[in-house]
């Protein structure tokens, strides 16, 4: 074992310890046992504070699992350096340095994920998202940069296990899509993406022009938070509360066609307006009104408290329509940049099958 690669993991050995030092096992799983006890109660999903026991739950699921995870490698890995330093049979010895080599990797791969996710302490990045992608100008172009856009991100989600559902999409006329929105049920989706949102450049040859002219396409990611139908941090009184009906129109069927059950709902304090018609039921529409409401709320809380901290630290830069954070260049050359941390990779087929772990994480920890 060469000295380099011994002081390497002897320095990720060390990084696990102290990480263990932290967790107090006994702790945790005294409080899981806790909450899994009140979870079984008879009357327990009757009470409005049902789901964000159980999210606490997974939360400290996932600490005791991250605590065992790392003990187990820290242990393989030690075991397997105690038998490559005592081990004099050369085909033995490779099969232990290469078995070396992948307990690091896993180790490395779980301790950036456990880092990553601490410095996540946002009010909600702990929650699901509420994700959606919007073309921009460009007609068809933007359309189609959309939907290449949308599979990015699907990628990712698969990628990641996460559970992601398709809440609405408008097709575009020849291509792509006007607009896609989905759920992303998972613990800290919130958390990694609501840096993505903001304007994502394309630089491409068209495929949709006959002379393959170069063209420029702008998406818009949007995120927010995915709350709870009851909230105790986002109460909006019903006196608030301006209600529309409509008929949908469009593809739905009869029902849809010919019942009101399009909805618009106004927030009158700050005169959010959010419409929704994919449902086929009214009352299914409101419930989504009022969860995508309570979404734009917490977000605009959320937009309040970084402006006022990025003030006090001399800086502050919107993550808007009208601030690429991303640009994928496919021609002349290929090299996909992000323009706030200046990362960038010239595997632009890898980033567009979803691999931007590198992207999300560089910028999740340089806003800590």
């Amino acid at each position: 074992m060469q000295q380099t690669q011994k002081n390497e993991v002897d320095q990720l050995i060390s990084k696990a310890t102290d990480l263990l030092a932290g967790f107090d096992r006994n702790a945790l799983s005294t409080q899981h046992q806790q909450l899994e006890k009140k979870s079984l109660m008879p009357d327990f999903w009757q009470h409005a504070e049902a789901k964000e026991v159980m999210q606490e739950l997974a939360d400290i699921q996932q600490q005791i699992t991250h605590y065992d995870q790392v003990t187990a490698l820290v242990a393989d890995l030690q075991a397997a350096i105690d038998l490559l330093n005592g081990n004099d049979q050369e085909s033995l010895d490779a099969g232990i340095t290469q078995e070396l080599f992948n307990l690091t990797n896993k180790l490395t791969k779980l301790l950036n994920q456990i880092e990553l996710q601490r410095f996540l302490s946002g009010k909600y990045d702990k929650k699901g998202a509420l994700f959606s992608i919007h073309s921009g100008q460009g007609g068809t172009e933007a359309m189609d940069w959309a939907d290449m856009l949308r599979r990015m991100y699907v990628r990712y989600f698969e990628r990641q296990g996460w559970k992601h559902t398709l809440l609405s999409e408008s097709q575009g006329e020849e291509a792509g899509i006007k607009a896609a929105e989905y759920a992303v049920e998972a613990p800290f989706a919130y958390g990694l993406l609501k840096r993505e949102r903001g304007t994502h450049r394309l630089v491409r040859q068209s495929p949709f022009n006959a002379n393959n002219l170069r063209q420029t396409s702008f998406a818009l990611i949007e995120v927010m938070p995915l709350l709870e139908d009851v909230n105790p941090d986002i109460v909006i009184p019903d006196s608030d509360l301006a209600w529309n009906f409509s008929r949908s129109g469009g593809a739905g069927g009869q029902n849809v066609n010919k019942v009101n059950t399009a909805v618009e709902l106004t927030h009158l304090p700050s005169g959010t307006v959010v419409r929704c018609r994919e449902e086929r039921s009214q009352a299914q529409n409101k419930e989504r009104a009022l969860q995508k409401l309570r979404a734009i709320l917490a977000l605009q809380e959320e937009a309040e408290f970084e402006q006022a901290l990025s003030k006090e630290k001399g800086t502050h830069q919107l993550a808007s329509w009208g601030n690429q954070i991303r640009n994928y260049v496919l021609h002349p050359y290929k090299l996909v940049k992000d323009t706030r941390t200046e990362v960038e990779t010239s595997d632009t087929t890898a980033v567009l099958d979803g691999q931007i772990d590198e992207f999300i994480q560089a910028e999740t920890r340089l806003n800590v």
